[in-house]
């Protein structure tokens, strides 16, 4: 994939650039200090990933994060944690705080490259929905999802990401309408980018849903509905 860097800190580009010449499955296109000189970069350029710092002068992180193509991918790169549930917010792929260690930004990578293999291939279109499975159609075949599959789905630029037990599909749908489709008794949504399945969650706290290795962000907007429904109360005992 290629790739630009975007912080306002020299050092933080001089660490990043260092961290992705001994990873090597991206190739790093620019460097750049400001988001106006980033963005006269996309205008000319195809890129399909962006290292972000949000604090910057001028035009903040998020903000710019939301104008990029519909097509490029974001990994967030910041000092600050606080951020962490508005960057899923604008589609983040990934968020990561300095210092940034080169296990976890390789994790990062690899999430990005299945990613951007998953939306290359445009995915599926959801053919009709039953009380237990739903029909996705995708390279002229249909597939059979069981509900009960389904750890939880995720919202991503104009297609949602179904992840089941084994495996990864993409359907072109916005979050809200395929939400609509499953029963919400089963399903619920935490956040602005993800519907989780109840009987998969392992655990939780005020902020999270953790299934398996993932760690779901709970929204502000959402966390009264999700609590009710789970624990039949508006919030959990003190955490």
């Amino acid at each position: 994939m290629n790739c630009i860097i975007v912080d306002d800190e020299p050092l933080a580009r001089e660490g990043m650039l260092l961290l992705l010449q001994d990873i090597g499955s991206v190739t790093v296109k620019g460097c750049f200090n400001g988001v106006k000189k980033a963005r006269e970069f996309l205008n000319e350029n195809d890129v399909d990933l962006i290292f972000l710092d949000i604090e910057m002068p001028g035009i903040n992180g998020l903000d710019f994060a939301s104008s990029v193509p519909r097509e490029t991918l974001i990994i967030f790169t910041t000092a600050y944690s606080q951020y962490a549930l508005k960057s899923y917010e604008v589609e983040a792929i990934d968020y990561l705080v300095k210092p940034i260690e080169k296990d976890r930004l390789q994790t990062a990578i690899e999430k990005a490259l299945t990613y951007h293999n998953l939306l290359k291939g445009k995915g599926g279109e959801m053919e009709g929905v039953e009380n237990e499975y739903m029909l996705v159609k995708s390279d002229r075949r249909y597939h059979k999802i069981l509900f009960t599959d389904i750890r939880y789905i995720e919202g991503l630029k104009d297609y949602v990401v179904i992840h089941l037990d084994e495996s990864k599909m993409v359907t072109a749908m916005n979050l809200k309408t395929i939400h609509g489709n499953l029963n919400t008794k089963q399903f619920v949504r935490v956040s602005k980018s993800y519907v989780v399945n109840l009987s998969h969650i392992d655990s939780f706290d005020n902020h999270t849903v953790y299934i398996k290795t993932a760690e779901i962000p709970v929204g502000d907007v959402y966390r009264k509905d999700f609590f009710e429904l789970y624990l039949g109360r508006s919030q959990p005992d003190k955490l």
